[in-house]
């Protein structure tokens, strides 16, 4: 097949290559027009996944609308706040054969809506039963060392899911596939605001217990959120829920867990942020989910707790103090 990436971060480069290896002919767009040049000739992502090489066969370019041209599927490795003014190229290209999967991990600022909802609504010539994602564990740093990981293709056409599961199955990267695409949307979004918490918790020295505190409680907002919005409970109990918020929280290469232990030592987000090459996504879909919840009515304390210690500058030990002390509850999902 012919596949487009768009997106040359690491995991859009691990991907591409992942693909290339899986017998596709695969073309990787980069934004930036002098980075893919130097990746074109140099053949290495430098910035985003050193020391991996881009096998020759890999045609790497700046054209968006080049890169789409006679595709059977795009994927869409572009961080979530910037996918809509990049597709928004290609709305007059015929894409209604395509196959669209997205590996972007976020919810939209204002509009509060998921990558697959924005590639519908930008995109209103793409057959909705071909709009997918691909979710779950997966650092870029392992995959792309080959390093066996496990994820879920979501579609709300069952046949689409197979086709993106077998898209990108191999030895080392399995596939499982589902319907539930809000589910695995939001699991793999939502983790990422949860992931800034444990983060906190690390760099104020706080131990395991708060951060097993955290991560279950988190995903129980996660959960409660997402029924509400259609999901089916069962997949946050999955590898793009529980398995995603696990190993974002706990791995040391999490860029959201980064940022979170940085303000938990008493950084501020702009330093920490301004300090990074990469994006992480945890900080703007915070804001999303926070409005989400506030606009459904749905309790997430963990969610409020981060939004006011990234945008309202409280004290990360207070913020955890006021909820230990909130009313006493049973343990309710």
């Amino acid at each position: 097949m012919n596949i487009s990436v768009l997106g040359a971060g690491g995991w859009g480069t691990t991907l591409a290559i992942l693909l290339h290896f899986n017998g596709h002919k695969v073309t990787l767009w980069e934004y930036d027009k002098s980075y893919a040049r130097y990746m074109q000739k140099h053949r290495v992502n430098k910035t985003f996944l050193p020391n991996i090489p881009i096998p020759d066969e890999i045609n790497i370019t700046h054209s968006l609308e080049d890169t789409v041209k006679h595709v059977h599927a795009v994927v869409i490795a572009i961080p979530t706040q910037f996918i809509r003014n990049t597709i928004l190229s290609l709305k007059k290209v015929p894409l209604n054969d395509v196959v669209f999967v997205s590996v972007s991990k976020g919810i939209e600022k204002k509009s509060l809506l998921t990558v697959s909802q924005v590639i519908k609504q930008v995109l209103p010539q793409v057959n909705p039963d071909n709009i997918g994602v691909l979710s779950g564990p997966s650092h870029a740093e392992e995959v792309s060392r080959k390093i066996p990981t496990a994820v879920v293709s979501a579609a709300s056409n069952e046949q689409t899911a197979r086709f993106i599961q077998s898209m990108f199955m191999t030895s080392y990267f399995r596939v499982y596939s589902s319907t539930d695409v809000m589910g695995v949307e939001l699991g793999g979004a939502v983790k990422n605001v949860i992931a800034i918490g444990a983060g906190i918790i690390d760099g104020a020295n706080f131990g395991d217990n708060t951060k097993a505190a955290i991560m279950t409680r988190g995903t129980a907002e996660i959960t409660r959120l997402g029924k509400f919005l259609g999901a089916k409970p069962e997949t946050f109990a999955g590898l793009s829920g529980m398995g995603d918020l696990i190993v974002t929280c706990m791995s040391k290469h999490s860029r959201n867990r980064f940022v979170g232990e940085q303000i938990g030592k008493g950084k501020k987000l702009n330093e920490v942020l301004k300090s990074m090459n990469m994006v992480a996504e945890g900080v703007e879909t915070c804001r999303s989910v926070h409005e989400l919840a506030i606009a459904h009515k749905v309790e997430t304390p963990i969610v409020s707790a981060v939004y006011a210690i990234l945008f309202e500058d409280k004290d990360p030990v207070k913020a955890t103090y006021d909820l230990m002390t909130r009313d006493m509850k049973t343990e309710v999902w």
